[in-house]
């Protein structure tokens, strides 16, 4: 990553978050009336900084002790060419290991042109997974 860029161990606030997300093209992937209560809830988070700007974001979520999920890995694409997307997400994987007691589990879901991102940073698909989904509608319990 050029040195023009700064990562900052902060979680992005909801307004960055929408300005990255409109930027990507991902506006419909968030609910965002709840979006600032998500933020609160994250473990960590790390946001890339250009001349005073967010242009980019990834935030964990999870027990804090064994599992982690990655989430909401967001560059700019004015940006992307930058190597920031692997220095968020090697930020969020030192902080885990600069903080779990135990053997830690760190997930994520990836789109297609990022697996390689990812895999470079030591992520695997296991051959005795599947990452699965379901959508719990609220108000229905």
């Amino acid at each position: 990553m050029s040195p023009e860029y700064e990562i900052v161990a902060r979680v992005a606030d909801a307004t960055e978050l929408h300005r990255l997300a409109a930027a990507v093209g991902w506006l419909h992937h968030y609910d965002w009336p709840t979006v600032a209560a998500a933020l609160e809830g994250s473990l960590h988070g790390a946001v890339a900084l250009h001349e005073g700007q967010v242009v980019g974001a990834a935030r964990l979520v999870g027990d804090g002790v064994h599992y982690f999920y990655v989430q909401d890995v967001l560059v700019d694409p004015a940006h992307s060419d930058e190597g920031i997307g692997s220095a968020l997400v090697a930020h969020l994987l030192e902080w885990v290991s600069a903080t779990v007691p135990a053997d830690a589990f760190v997930g994520l879901f990836s789109s297609p042109e990022a697996r390689g991102m990812y895999a470079d940073l030591g992520f695997t698909q296991p051959d005795d997974m599947t990452g699965m989904t379901v959508t719990i509608p609220a108000g229905t319990g």
